[in-house]
């Protein structure tokens, strides 16, 4: 399927790896010039490398922090102009909630809630300008089922969700849209971290628990990245101006609910 977004400049927070790695690549396959972003020189530029091979698009790898100003705006000056954004950061350690101080309150707060606000901001008003803009926000699974433990990460996460849900509408009339992508488990190396630290906390074969975590999914896997990108991809299309303010659950079925 074209996607009708070839020539397009995307801007891909935190993606030198795992889930915002999967969306670079599928922008990258649509024809886009795409900005990534880490930390770690070196996993970046492999990233770079990898998807310029598979795809012959224009990657630009920028090492910076997107919870600062300098950051943010190193990767919006990347590019002549941001037709697409993904957001997207790591989240807060799994932490009983009586251990959160107030230092560790405010720093989940700006990198799941002001970080992405600061980044649409710096954006926003350009495409409607062109009349063009897709801002797709990587979220979580634990905005609708929240996870004991990972309470700052539900709090922040669901406080830009309702952030972002007026200003969604307030654009809709100029072809911008902004959505969210919540993953439940995909198979990187953030899960098989957290595998690994709840094995260890319980005294559990670090399989056994892998294991467990599956069989508790109705699919019975875990997500493939590449599944998350092409979601990623289809919001960030041309044919998805239809759609804004809404909030694409992609967890194997593991959330109960009716919506």
């Amino acid at each position: 399927m074209d996607l009708g977004i070839k020539g397009k400049m995307a801007v891909v927070a935190a993606s030198s790896q795992g889930l915002g790695r999967a969306c670079a690549l599928e922008l990258a396959r649509a024809g886009c010039t795409v900005v990534i972003n880490g930390r770690d020189p070196g996993d970046l530029e492999q990233t770079a490398g990898e998807i310029r091979s598979e795809t012959g698009a224009k990657v630009i790898p920028i090492v910076a922090d997107v919870e600062t100003a300098e950051g943010q705006l190193a990767l919006i000056g990347a590019v002549p102009q941001v037709d697409i954004l993904v957001t997207n950061n790591g989240g807060p350690p799994l932490r009983d909630f009586r251990q959160v101080d107030r230092t560790a309150l405010i720093a989940g707060v700006v990198g799941n809630m002001i970080a992405p606000i600061e980044l649409i901001q710096r954006v926003i008003d350009g495409m409607v300008a062109r009349r063009f803009g897709r801002i797709v926000n990587i979220t979580s699974g634990s905005v609708k089922m929240p996870l004991a433990g990972l309470d700052v990460s539900s709090g922040a996460r669901a406080g830009l969700t309702g952030f972002l849900a007026g200003v969604a509408r307030s654009v809709a009339h100029a072809n911008v849209t902004i959505n969210f992508l919540l993953p439940g488990a995909f198979e990187t190396r953030r899960l098989r971290s957290s595998i690994e630290t709840a094995a260890n906390r319980s005294g559990n074969n670090v399989e056994a628990v892998r294991a467990s975590r599956k069989e508790a999914i109705p699919a019975k896997r875990f997500g493939d990245p590449s599944e998350f990108g092409a979601a990623c991809g289809f919001l960030c299309s041309a044919q998805a101006g239809f759609i804004t303010g809404q909030n694409l659950l992609i967890d194997g079925g593991a959330f109960p609910g009716v919506m």
